[in-house]
């Protein structure tokens, strides 16, 4: 038999295939329904099934290019059942314990498996010197995977390149997994289930030097267009920056750094949002994005002039990272919503940003949608995205055919229900995710958080910025046992929910903090009742999670009780008011972290006021922050502070970034 069909385990096969065909051909299999096999000496396999139906599956092509005498058009059980039938009737042992890499396979191997055009256009995404991330074999069931800026590419056989399987639209064969195996090859030798590696594509284009006239004039752009923003704030008029902003960009764009295109889109976004007076505006990501831009064009910079970078200046530029591409059959499980609004309820707009995890590449994805607000005859919960409402799809699991997907993680589908369809989000509709994604304990995810790359080197998510309304990075947490409420109460001061919950024994504890929004009033009373056991036990909460005085904090978008899943931001309400019970006190957060939220809040406000607008008690209070700072023994962050308050303006943009990049770093 066919070593690569013996291969195949049922994860592979569901990937493949899909979860339908594959329970339904187990089940067959299971009542010993199989067909019979004949194996050819070309290779070919032979599937006679008992009710006249013929498969073959000639070798180097992947079952799902069978030919079937079945009345299906595309996918069927027959063919599954051929793999299985195989699996069952070979005697040969599979060696699934010994490592592998998909780097073994060499020009000759990638030419016989793929077209002359498919190379072609490998070559040309290689020009671009992508970043991609290469994951290794991790043991059976743990296949390598290559992350590319647009798509992942998983390698199901190790002796054959047919079974490796895109997310693309076309799904297997295409120029993305060539690029893949030549990922692997720049990796050179990887431990099995080592952590994931970032390597640059050794393409023929020009990388990410930053020593080009023009590259060094797109910085100083961006550096100015800081600059202005820093001295005159956030609160001028956009007018007054909309022509600077259009010509930075298109600097930026020509450059082809995509990642730093999409924070300044990020950064004009906000700048609206908060002169529309919209709830999606929220000034310590303003100051994040704005400390963001500097710190990653710099840190590219520093990588393209060393001769081993920890990171590639393309990883962090977004250098190769290209407009979107057609998903193939794709399943999205639910992690919550996140609802805004607009001020103006005649000229203004309401939206929403859905937040889904595909549990095959255990990647984050964002559908974000926006009205206007003049049309809100619907309920915001009620207006309908692909068919379907936007309650329904916050709160359900989605397999389509009908997505484009950005490399940011930004998604799309297609108008109409033909392609799509959406199940309920059950109680176990987050078993299939995975670290880092999934943590089951709070000190797992605690580690996650820390060993995190800082935002200014990592590829930009869509789902951790503005477009969510969330602050942190999202995760799911799930213990076995699943979690239990210790405490909660309600801040009428600061109108927000405080929840303590914990998993398994000897675990630490996570603090649940959800505000009151406007444009989701009913989220607050849909955790309490949550936490009351409406719905059952508590099994698993998602949301942005950060560290925060020494706790682990997250803001949740959804849960998982023992009967259904809950969008907190999208359900119904209740018909009676719930009842929580007042918030005493709380401990005082560490000294340092602390002194980073007042250095925080006090640069935001600086944003927004602008440094040259700054009346006399602003400055004298940045005196007071840069004393306090120097008793607390961070006499760098003092001196910073200091510099900024000179008169002279040279360096501001690099002094205050710094300076608030050195408080997000004391700020856990």
């Amino acid at each position: 038999m066919r070593p690569d069909l013996l291969e195949l385990t049922p994860e592979a096969l569901t990937a493949l295939a899909n979860a339908g065909f594959v329970k339904r051909a187990q089940k067959d299999a299971a009542a010993g329904l199989l067909p019979r096999i004949e194996a050819g000496p070309d290779g070919c396999v032979t599937a006679h099934f008992d009710d006249g139906t013929t498969t073959r599956l000639p070798a180097d092509r992947t079952f799902r290019d069978a030919d079937c005498t079945c009345p299906a058009s595309g996918m069927c059980r027959h063919r599954v059942l051929l793999v299985l039938a195989c699996q069952a009737q070979s005697t040969s042992a599979v060696a699934e314990d010994a490592p592998w890499s998909p780097a073994q396979w060499d020009d000759a191997a990638l030419a016989a498996a793929f077209t002359p055009q498919t190379l072609a256009l490998a070559a040309r995404l290689a020009d671009a010197r992508p970043a991609i991330g290469v994951q290794p074999w991790g043991g059976p069931g743990v296949p390598p995977v290559a992350r590319l800026p647009m798509c992942s590419v998983r390698f199901f056989s190790r002796s054959a390149l047919a079974h490796a399987r895109c997310d693309c639209s076309q799904g297997s064969g295409c120029e993305h997994v060539v690029a893949a195996v030549w990922a692997f090859r720049a990796a050179g030798a990887l431990a099995p289930g080592s952590a994931e590696r970032m390597v640059e594509l050794p393409g023929q284009g020009p990388g990410a030097a930053p020593a080009t006239e023009a590259a060094c004039a797109a910085q100083a752009s961006v550096e100015g267009l800081l600059q202005a923003l820093w001295l005159d704030g956030s609160s001028q008029p956009l007018m007054a920056l909309a022509a600077r902003f259009e010509a930075v960009r298109a600097q930026v764009q020509a450059m082809g750094w995509a990642w730093v295109d999409d924070a300044l889109d990020e950064l004009w976004q906000l700048l609206a949002a908060q002169q529309a007076r919209s709830s999606r505006f929220d000034a310590q990501r303003l100051l994040a994005v704005a400390a963001e831009l500097w710190a990653r064009l710099h840190a590219a910079g520093r990588a393209a002039s060393q001769a081993a970078p920890p990171l590639p200046a393309s990883q962090i530029l977004g250098v190769g990272v290209k407009g979107s591409v057609l998903l193939d059959h794709l399943r999205l499980v639910s992690l919550g919503a996140a609802l805004w609004v607009d001020d103006d309820a005649a000229q203004g707009m309401e939206g929403a940003g859905l937040l889904f995890a595909d549990p095959d590449t255990q990647t984050v994805t964002v559908l974000e949608r926006q009205w206007p607000r003049a049309q809100a005859a619907t309920p915001l919960a009620a207006r309908r995205i692909a068919g379907f409402a936007l309650r329904q799809l916050a709160a359900g699991q989605v397999v389509t055919r009908a997505a484009t997907r950005r490399a940011n993680g930004q998604i799309d589908l297609a108008t109409g229900t033909r392609h799509t369809g959406v199940m309920p989000l059950s109680p176990t509709a987050w078993d299939d995710l995975a670290a880092p994604l999934k943590q089951i304990t709070v000190a797992g995810l605690r580690r996650a958080l820390q060993d995190a790359l800082p935002d200014f080197a990592r590829p930009r998510q869509a789902a951790s910025g503005a477009a969510t309304g969330t602050a942190g990075a999202l995760h799911v947490i799930a213990p076995p046992a699943g979690l239990a409420v210790r405490d909660h109460g309600w801040d009428g001061a600061a109108q927000t929910l405080h929840v303590c919950v914990t998993g398994a024994e000897g675990d630490e504890p996570l603090y649940l903090t959800l505000p009151h929004r406007a444009a989701a009033p009913g989220a607050v009373d849909t955790l309490a009742r949550a936490l009351s056991g409406e719905w059952g036990a508590l099994r698993a909460v998602a949301g942005a999670a950060r560290l925060d005085g020494g706790r682990v904090r997250m803001q949740p978008l959804a849960l998982l009780t023992a009967q259904r899943g809950v969008a907190l931001q999208t359900e119904p309400g209740a018909a009676a008011a719930v009842s929580l019970p007042l918030q005493t006190a709380g401990e005082a957060p560490p000294p340092l972290a602390a002194l980073a939220g007042n250095t925080l809040e006090l640069l935001a406000l600086w944003l927004r006021q602008g440094m040259r607008h700054q009346s006399a008690g602003g400055l004298v209070r940045g005196r007071e922050q840069a004393e306090l700072l120097r008793a607390a023994g961070l006499p760098r962050s003092a001196a910073l502070m200091q510099a900024v308050l000179a008169v002279g303006r040279q360096g501001l943009v690099e002094q205050l970034s710094l300076l608030t990049l050195m408080a997000q770093g004391l700020d856990y």
